[in-house]
């Protein structure tokens, strides 16, 4: 922000007086009063300053701009730049208005409309001339915006129903002091203009003076509605006003009288003329207050009259008023000359009232009443009759006048007003048409009805007022005259008593003012109709429901019936009729009535007795006469014998043969009575063809009963009762109903449609009998009829091999382009599926499957014969193009929604098949072409409908796309739940193709293409379409961009973008826009959010708002800075600033707030991606300090979401609780992105410094820091964090109660099936309430219930939502909790401060968990994250050396309270190892149990910390974990065992971990008990089959092996039993279940035998071969076994001689390596594993006594081998620069760990080869401690030398080291030398030091020491113990015994000696002789020297070892020199 701007943004310039109107007007919710107050206050002198709104230039306001500072009106401080003056200045001299106010348009059009994108921000010369050419439209708009901002709140105000009625009453008097001054500026103003002058500079250029004279007369037409609206309620009507408004009027001559009339001769300024005429008439009447005069009383004639502010009240002004009418007597006046006739009769009948006239008033009363001078006046008429009758002239055109402002202008007319682009600001508004009805009450009190010349052109101006509009508009007016003209006097209801007189002989009259004063509006065949769909499904308002109920009423009981009688009928024996003269009066008039003879049974039914009396009507004295019975009757059931009598004679005419038979076919018997029929009355008719009349009369049925179940079920009930109609002959058949008259009516209209003939369709009969139908399936009782009726005829839809009659009568509709029957039968289908969606009832299937018939048969005629061939039709009226393709994607959008392909259990599963397969699977060029090209042509049609001024087509077209686009999301969703959402849909791909701009077909190759996706984004911005179709083109973008992501390689959105950069930023722009649709911003939001997500290149534009060159970096990827280039706005910068204001936000918009953090969260998890845009931000000490303050807001206690009651506010009807827990999870959620987004960011800091934490730590944690070192602090935050409020009974109850009383409706069947992103928290977060209402339709509802069952089912589903609400953003808080843990462990592990806390917390927690009573997988849900909250917390704890007392005691009350997580029954872990939970939880739960034992372990290593309480509290939570445990190994190694599933692996890799846990003695003392359970649960036995019976190495399923490493199951379960081997009694255990057997026979057995199991595996490149890993583990288990059971169970050593042998070939070959071979660490392990295997079975072998042979004999073969491996060791020890050329890396992390050493380095100074060199040293102490077990070294020293294994001693006593010989002395001498001079190196150094310097290796000194010391105390064991044993062999000669023939087998080896050439040999000695003199002079003194050489070190170690050890080299001493003589 500029240095000097204000942080408060101005409403002056973010909302234009458009949008101001808007939002006044009702029109965007979400505006609180309170702004409205704040919007309006700064715009005062604008909206006062009629004339001249903007002011006009002046010098004060050019200085404020020139100061470069500029302060507004609401206090906001702007900054003025050169630029900005210059563009002000242009504007301010282009307009002449004030440079202030200039500045403010500025930056209004730049904030909300932008520069168009062809204006280039080239240099402010060339731009200054663009700038202003653009704006100009959007100045002339905001001029007239200023005068229309004042017409919502003057209509506000005399409505207290209004929202803004408070904010309306409160400013305008503030605004408007004087009310008559303000009429009267108007009037000046108006007058003034229509006498402006066009400007000179204009003069030369014929289109711009015809734009100005244009929106010259727009203003004069807005100043005459505020003018209306003025004086509707605001000003009086006094005399003075009055007389001015009339000279206005008349002196303009109703406007046309224009000083500018040339420049408006064309189309727009004609009815911009005709407007503002119109305009006129209604003011002039208005403001004589017509309902006001009528009142009686009303009138006040007086000298001094009690108010002076009506007209009334003064006698000059009505004097001239009366004189400007009697002057303008011609037609357009007409109305107001009626007008004003009304007054004066009002005034006479007042002065008949009067004793004496006032003196003022006696001038006006003699010009009115002349008679009043006169004595005798009897042919004198008053001057009001006079005006009445020349009114009342068929010349004077009245009726017309008053028809045609009623049929065509667009002051009553919507689609009038839409179709000529009209400039009314409020189309047919109530007001306009109450004005008119005051109007007509005034004529029939005026002029007795009967006496009106043209009765019927009178009836069609009532119908037109009443009836020909939109239901909204007349639904006041119908009830006023139902309410109070009804009722006050005969005269208002004449209308009706003369229609009632005529009928039924004149039948279309009545029921045509019936239909009329239903106050349903105009029906779908009226041309007037505009198909408004906004109002659908919003219910029957109490007004029309009123205005229905006196219809039926009335019509049902009509009072007379008329008759035609032929006089014939009169006279003779068989009159049924006769004559009568009665005498009525004083003066003996007479009057003629006739009576009937007999009774007559009428037609409809009733019964007229006999002796009836007539009154005479007409026709005396001719052939027939008139008669009126005064007889009561239905007219309803009239019209069902009009109907029945229809049917009869079309069936006759149609029939014309012997094959007729009418409906009511059958025996016939001798009528009782006569009855007479339709013929027989003289109804008009017969003779004038009676299609009309039916129409008329199902017309008037359909408009009682439509959306009116109510009344449409009395009305059937009515036709129902008393006798049936006379055309119903048939007695003993039920008379046809209402419903099988209709079907017949419209079969037979069908069928009379030839395509051959080319018969025309009668188009109103059939849609009326289609919308009767339609209304009709809203009573269920007779809904059944409809669907049997439609099932049994095939005219309608036809069948699968014919399209029927209805096909051939809708192709006849494309001949004229009028396709109303089109649109009827959609509306049909329509309604059909919503019949059978809201009565799915499970106990009648033959029904619901006769509705899928039904409903398969239209959908397919609806797609076959309307869909797919619908664009390429002629129509007259583009708009219905549009209504055909939106009836039927809502009907698809129907289905889809309430049968979601998704759902396996859903009603009409077919039918919804069908179109998922129509639309998605099977779908087809045909299908999705209509759908996307209507889409893409669009916009482009729009603006062209908008150019040629049809705003009525142009509103279709929006309603269109808002369905299509509904549809297309539908489809894109339902794709990526689908088992085809990795292949893209022909859907997809139609909308990622270019396509013709138009969805027509003509001119195809001249007309552009254009791609979806690019229009798409020009809805969102698109300020032309509306608020919903925005909404839906973002959200459509949004789903197609998630569905295309889950492709293989996926198109982009970016790349189908003409300008992404232009789209980019007009959607910045609109989140941005603080007062634009909130719904659109969060939609906008949301599509941002996915988009940085899932498209990089999109999200890169977004961040940075602009493409990045390589010009745009520099060196070390920072960005170029480029001052002069402005930067553009992008998402992150309004997310800043959003941000900057998030407290603003916290109360009144938390959605927003959340949404804006999502952004932010999404983004930093792409961090990496845009590094170079975030790094300022990364240190942006306000911005983390923004994002900390909301983790750490405080939200307040959870609402409640139960009880349920309901309220309506901003028109939707919500819960009461709706709100408070909405607002509440938009702030939890925002708290939890900001969570994470902290934690993100903290891990991004890590991740680019590396594994270790960084030392310096981001600012993001520095912020955060202090709130986790507060106990305080951070126990709030976290105990925020982790309560949930999910209820589970709720939830519970409602299945219940829909299983019991709702059966076969679950609520899957009611699930949102949009994206949990895109659902809001409150009432519909999880279920929809609307379906299920829908839903609940279908079930009867108890007679004797209380409440509504419908109404408690609603709120308990609503209760579910807002509990799921509240428990959804609450775990996502504690995710996000957990997250951040995990993110700062490595800051805060080991910290002493922050340690105690945590623990303190997680003991609190664990409390909780541990109490948990809910159950349920949902509950299940929460509870894992509740435990993984848990886990996280103590990993930040983690393991400590140094615990304190406080520490102590919450660990322990953690571990108690995990005992209790386990033995938990409402959340058993049992149930999640089933797999009966979505999201199991026990993974969790095994890690908190292993930290808890691992860390119990420690402490109980720790002497004396425990106390005795405390080490049985963990004793018991090992015993539950360990039973809990093992019973899960069973579960676990049963299912492993039939199926591989990586699920299973890792349970087992948890379960066997947290096993060997709990099995360490230190605590758990005893094995007895958890022993007994393993043999209980069998999972010894059983894991050793799955052994057996696994793939070891995983070549089964290769891609797993290569992505795993490691093969499934295998390394678990050897873990598993190295786990058991560790426990004496458990090996027994194992041992005796058959280990051996088992790791003899399995998937790598035979491998083994053969000695074929390598390091690595070909097919597992850089990595350990898992054969080999397991081959290894198999032998340390049995070297383990072995060792465990010792020498009591020797059978075990006879089969563990017996696996040897097996396996012999693989352990000869580890055993075989030499010098000349390659080592690698696995080769290395398999040789300690080998040597350690026969090291177990020589420590556990018997005595020599006991010795079993096969035990002995494998010991002797691995002496042989260990001599020559010996041998190999020793030399590779003693050069390790050749150890190093032979070493072999396996694994990719040893090869980069080797290569970072480089060669020339000091071999041990390298960490992997001195790794290596340690091992070899602990292999060779291994080899020689089991060769010392071999050898019985024990027993040499000890025992007597009988007892000696003299066999044993096989080491010969020579210096000679040969590396192809076994070692000899001299290598155990040099073996024991080398290992001296390393253990001397190693004890001078610190005990802890690294011996390697490497990351992560734990090899120190002591270790080195250890292994060292062990490996030279071996090597002196062995070899003084070799050399005594030789040397007490008796004498034997030079050759030696032959050896064994399995030692000749193993150690036939070629010896070389290297060192030495061999020498003759001497005779002369004996070799005993020779050796023993060797010894004595060599050996002994080389043995001897390494004891006393040892002897220090020895000594020195024990200091680095810590702890004394025996020092046996005193010891091997002394034997030594006992044992062998001394040499002389």
């Amino acid at each position: 922000m500029m240095s000097g701007e204000s942080s408060k943004r101005s409403s002056l310039c973010d909302v234009t007086y458009l949008q101001l109107h808007s939002i006044l007007s009702g029109h965007l919710e979400g505006v609180r009063e309170e702004n409205l107050i704040e919007y309006l206050n700064p715009r005062k002198p604008q909206l006062i300053s009629i004339n001249n709104p903007f002011g006009e230039p002046s010098d004060a306001s050019k200085k404020k701009i020139e100061s470069g500072s500029l302060v507004l009106e609401d206090g906001v401080t702007f900054r003025v730049d050169e630029t900005d003056k210059e563009f002000t200045f242009a504007i301010s001299t282009k307009f002449q208005i004030d440079q202030v106010q200039s500045f403010i348009l500025l930056r209004s059009f730049l904030y909300n409309e932008g520069l168009p994108s062809h204006v280039e921000p080239l240099s402010t010369e060339f731009l200054v001339p663009e700038l202003l050419e653009a704006i100009a439209p959007f100045y002339y708009s905001e001029r007239l915006s200023v005068l229309r901002t004042l017409i919502p709140l003057f209509r506000a105000k005399e409505n207290a129903a209004d929202p803004i009625h408070q904010a309306a009453t409160e400013f305008l008097p503030q605004l408007i002091p004087d009310e008559q001054s303000f009429a009267e500026s108007l009037i000046i103003a108006y007058v003034g203009k229509t006498k402006q002058e066009l400007p000179g500079a204009l003069s030369g250029d014929p289109k711009a003076a015809s734009r100005w004279a244009k929106q010259i007369n727009k203003e004069q037409l807005v100043l005459l509605e505020v003018l209306f609206w003025t004086m509707w309620g605001f000003a009086p009507c006094s005399g003075q006003l009055v007389e001015k408004i009339f000279e206005a009027a008349y002196g303009t001559r109703l406007g046309s009288q224009q000083a500018n009339a040339t420049l408006l001769l064309d189309d727009e300024g004609t009815q911009l003329q005709e407007d503002c005429a119109a305009l006129w008439v209604l003011i002039t009447i208005e403001v004589l207050e017509l309902e006001t005069i009528g009142e009686p009383g009303a009138l006040e004639i007086s000298d001094d009259p009690h108010g002076q502010d009506f007209y009334a009240t003064s006698p000059q002004s009505m004097e001239r008023i009366h004189q400007i009418v009697l002057s303008h007597v011609d037609s357009q006046n007409a109305c107001t000359y009626l007008a004003w006739a009304f007054v004066l009769s009002r005034f006479a009948s007042k002065v008949g009232e009067l004793k004496e006239i006032p003196t003022s008033y006696r001038p006006f009363f003699e010009t009115i009443l002349p008679h009043l001078n006169r004595a005798y006046s009897k042919d004198y008429e008053p001057t009001h009759v006079l005006m009445s009758k020349a009114c009342l002239n068929l010349e004077v055109g009245l009726f017309n006048l008053l028809e045609t402002f009623l049929t065509q202008s667009p002051l009553f007319v919507t689609a009038a007003a839409w179709r000529k682009g009209s400039s009314v600001t409020d189309p047919n508004a109530v007001a306009f048409r109450s004005v008119i009805k005051g109007l007509l009450i005034s004529l029939v009190e005026l002029v007795p009805v009967e006496m009106i010349p043209d009765f019927d052109a009178f009836v069609n101006v009532w119908i037109a007022l009443f009836g020909r509009s939109e239901s909204q508009s007349i639904v006041g007016i119908c009830a006023q005259y139902w309410q109070s003209d009804w009722q006050n006097g005969l005269a208002r209801r004449a209308i009706f008593d003369v229609a009632r007189s005529r009928f039924p002989i004149h039948i279309k009259p009545l029921i045509r003012l019936l239909r009329a004063m239903t106050a349903t509006g105009f029906l779908d065949t009226d041309p007037l109709s505009t198909a408004d769909h906004s109002n659908e499904g919003l219910g029957l308002s109490d007004a029309h429901d009123l205005c229905d109920r006196h219809v039926f009423y009335y019509f049902n009981q009509l009072s007379t019936f008329s008759q035609v009688i032929p006089i014939s009928a009169c006279s003779g024996p068989h009159a049924l009729y006769e004559k009568q003269q009665e005498r009525v009066g004083t003066n003996g008039t007479s009057t003629l009535n006739y009576v009937n003879l007999r009774p007559l049974k009428l037609p409809g039914g009733s019964i007229l007795p006999a002796r009836t009396v007539g009154r005479l009507l007409s026709g005396d004295g001719n052939d027939f006469v008139i008669v009126s019975w005064q007889h009561e009757h239905s007219g309803w059931k009239f019209i069902l014998e009009l109907l029945t009598d229809y049917v009869n004679r079309r069936r006759m005419h149609s029939g014309s043969g012997g094959g007729y038979q009418d409906v009511s076919f059958g025996r016939r018997d001798v009528p009782q009575m006569k009855s007479l029929r339709i013929d027989e009355i003289g109804t008009e008719m017969v003779n004038e063809g009676d299609e009309t009349v039916i129409t008329d009369a199902l017309d008037l049925v359909r408009s009682l009963i439509q959306d009116n179940p109510a009344q449409a079920e009395q009305l059937m009930l009515a036709l129902e009762a008393g006798d049936p109609v006379v055309a119903h002959t048939m007695t003993e058949a039920q008379p046809p109903d209402l419903v099988q008259l209709t079907t017949m009516i419209l079969e037979e209209a069908l069928t009379q449609v030839h395509a051959r003939a080319r018969t025309q369709p009668r188009t109103n009969l059939i849609t009326s009998t289609m919308s009767v139908l339609s209304a009709l399936l809203a009573l269920p009782h007779y809904s059944s009829r409809v669907w049997l009726y439609i099932r049994s005829t095939k005219a309608l839809f036809g069948t699968d091999r014919s399209a029927g009659f209805a096909s051939v009568a809708l192709a006849s509709e494309r001949s004229t382009g009028h396709y109303t029957m089109t649109l009827a039968l959609l509306h049909l289908v329509q309604r059909l599926f919503h019949e059978a969606a809201s009565s799915v009832l499970p106990d009648n299937p033959r029904l619901q499957q006769l509705k899928e018939e039904v409903l398969l048969r239209a959908a397919r005629f609806v797609h076959t014969e309307i869909w797919v061939e619908h664009l390429s039709w002629k129509f007259a009226q583009l708009g219905d193009r549009f209504e055909i393709g939106r009836r039927v994607t809502a009907l698809y959008v129907e289905v889809l929604q309430h049968a979601p392909p998704t759902l396996d259990q859903r009603p009409f599963a077919t039918l919804s098949q069908s179109v998922a397969d129509v639309l998605l699977f099977k779908a087809t060029s045909s299908t999705i072409n209509p759908l996307v090209s209507s889409i893409t042509s669009g916009d482009m049609m729009i603006r062209m409908l908008y150019a040629a001024r049809r705003v009525g087509d142009a509103r279709r077209l929006i309603f269109l796309l808002e369905s299509h686009l509904l549809l297309t999301r539908l489809v894109l969703n339902y794709k990526q739940k689908s088992t085809i959402a990795s292949r893209p849909s022909l859907l997809e791909q139609a909308l990622c193709a270019r396509v013709i701009g138009s969805a027509s077909s003509t001119n195809i190759s001249n007309q552009p293409k254009l791609d979806p996706i690019d229009v798409l984004a020009l809805y969102v911005k698109g300020r032309e379409v509306g608020t919903t179709v925005p909404v839906e083109a973002m959200r459509v973008l949004r789903a197609l961009c998630a569905s295309l992501s889950l492709s293989p390689s996926p198109p982009t959105i970016i790349g189908h973008l003409a300008n992404p950069e232009a789209t980019v930023a007009s959607f910045v722009q609109i989140i941005q826009h603080p007062y634009d649709d909130l719904t659109l911003r969060n939609a906008v939001w949301d599509f941002i959010s996915l988009a940085i997500d899932r498209e990089p290149a999109l999200a890169g534009l977004f961040v940075t708002g602009q493409f990045k060159t390589p010009g745009d970096i520099k060196g070390k990827g920072k960005e170029v800075s480029t001052p002069e280039k402005s930067k553009p706005t992008s998402a992150i910068d309004v997310a800043k600033e959003i941000l900057s204001n998030w407290k603003g936000m916290w109360e009144p918009n938390p959605e927003l707030l959340s949404a804006v953090l999502r952004f932010l969260d999404v983004v930093w998890q792409h961090a990496l991606e845009h590094k170079l845009v975030l790094r300022a931000i990364h240190e942006d000490s306000d911005f983390w300090d923004h994002i900390v303050s909301i983790a750490c807001e405080e939200v307040g206690p959870a609402p409640v979401y139960e009880p349920i009651s309901y309220e309506n506010k901003d028109g939707t009807r919500h819960s009461t609780l709706h709100y408070a827990i909405a607002t509440y999870a938009y702030r939890t959620t925002a708290k939890a992105y900001a969570v994470h987004i902290i934690g993100l960011d903290i891990g991004i800091h890590i991740q680019l410094h590396g594994r270790e934490p960084p030392t310096r730590k981001p600012l993001s944690f520095l912020k955060m820091e202090p709130h986790f070192k507060s106990q305080d602090q951070l126990t709030d935050l976290v105990c925020d964090a982790a309560p949930s409020s999910y209820d589970p009974q709720i939830h519970d109850r409602l299945v219940e109660q829909l299983k019991d009383q709702f059966l076969g409706l679950t609520l899957e069947q009611v699930q949102l099936q949009e994206p949990v992103e895109q659902r809001e928290f409150g009432d519909d977060f999880v279920f929809s309430t609307s379906l299920l209402r829908n839903r609940l339709q279908a079930y009867t509802q108890k007679a004797d219930a209380m409440v509504d069952s419908t109404d408690i089912m609603e709120a308990q589903l609503c209760s579910v939502n807002l509990n799921l609400s509240l428990a959804h953003c609450q775990m996502s808080l504690a995710e996000s909790w957990q997250f951040l843990f995990q993110q700062v462990a490595p800051y805060l592990r080991g910290d002493a401060a922050v340690r105690p806390v945590i623990l303190s917390i997680a003991a609190s927690i664990s409390y909780d968990i541990a109490a948990e009573g809910r159950s349920g997988d949902m509950m299940a849900t929460i509870h894992g994250t509740r435990l993984s909250l848990l886990l996280a917390m103590l990993e930040v704890a983690w393991f400590s050396t140094s615990d304190k007392p406080a520490e102590i005691q919450s660990f322990i009350d953690l571990v108690r309270n995990v005992h209790g997580i386990i033995t938990n029954e409402s959340q058993s872990p049992a149930r999640s190892f089933l797999g009966a939970l979505s999201v199991p939880f026990h993974r969790t739960l095994l890690q908190i149990v292993y930290f808890c034992t691992r860390h119990a372990r420690n402490l109980a290593l720790r002497p004396k910390l425990l106390q005795a309480e405390q080490r049985l509290t963990i004793t018991s939570t090992v015993d539950v974990a360990l039973s809990l445990v093992i019973d899960a190994l069973r579960v676990v190694f049963t299912s492993a065992r039939s199926r591989v599933d990586p699920d299973l692996d890792r349970d087992m890799e948890l379960l066997v971990a947290v096993f060997e846990r709990c099995i360490y003695r230190e605590i758990n003392p005893s094995s007895t008990q958890w022993l007994a359970r393993c043999q209980e649960m069998d999972i010894i036995r059983r894991s050793l089959d799955l052994y057996v019976h696994s793939d070891l190495v995983g070549l089964s399923d290769l891609p797993l092996l290569l992505s795993r490493k490691q093969p499934l199951y295998a390394p678990h379960i050897l873990l598993f039993h190295m786990a058991l081997v560790s426990n004496p009694s458990a090996a027994e255990r194992f041992a005796s279940d058959g280990v051996l057997s088992a790791y003899s026979n399995n998937f790598i057995s035979a491998a083994i035998s053969a000695g074929l199991i390598d390091v690595t595996l070909p097919e597992l490149p850089g990595e350990r071969s898992p054969a080999h890993r397991a081959y290894c583990s198999m032998l340390a288990i049995v070297s383990g076994v072995i060792t465990a059971l010792g020498r009591q169970n020797h059978y075990f050593d006879a089969e563990a001689s017996g696996f040897v042998q097996l396996y012999g070939d693989q352990i000869s070959r580890a055993l075989s390596w030499t010098i000349g071979d390659s080592l690698t660490s696995p080769g290395l392990e398999e040789m300690e594993q080998v040597v350690n295997l026969f090291y177990s079975i020589a420590a556990s072998a018997p005595s020599a006594a006991n010795s079993n042979p096969a035990v002995d004999k494998v010991l002797r073969v691995f002496t042989t081998h260990a001599l020559q491996l010996i041998q190999q060791l020793n030399y590779a020890i003693t050069h390790p620069n050749h150890l190093a050329s032979l070493f072999e890396p396996v694994t990719t992390d040893e090869r980069a760990q080797l290569d970072k050493d480089p060669p020339s380095v000091e071999p041990l100074k390298r960490p992997l080869i001195a790794q290596v060199v340690h091992r070899l040293y602990r292999l060779s102490s291994n080899i020689v401690a089991t060769l010392v077990a071999i050898s019985r070294a024990e027993s040499v020293l000890v025992g007597g030398q009988e007892d000696w294994p003299v066999n044993e001693a096989l080491i010969v006593p020579h210096s000679k080291v040969v590396l192809g010989e076994p070692a000899s002395m001299g290598t155990l001498l040099e073996l024991g030398n080398c290992t001296l001079d390393m253990l001397r190196d190693l004890v001078n150094r610190p005990a802890g030091q690294s011996l390697t310097n490497a990351p992560g290796s734990n090899l120190d000194v002591r270790q080195g020491v250890l292994t060292a010391r062990r490996n030279l105390e071996g090597v002196l064991v062995y070899a003084v113990t070799q050399l005594v044993m030789w040397l007490s062999k008796p004498e034997f000669d030079v050759a030696s015994p032959e050896p064994d023939a399995d030692e000749s087998q193993s150690m036939d080896v070629q010896r070389m000696d290297t060192s030495k050439e061999r020498r003759p040999p001497r005779p002369s000695m004996s070799l005993a002789e020779r050796l023993r003199r060797g010894m004595t002079g060599e050996m002994a003194a080389d043995l001897q020297s390494l004891l006393n050489k040892s002897k220090p070190i020895i000594a020195k170690s024990d200091t680095v070892l810590e702890k004394g050890g025996v020092d046996l080299t005193p010891i091997l001493s002394n034997f030594l020199q006992e044992r062998i003589a001394s040499p002389a």
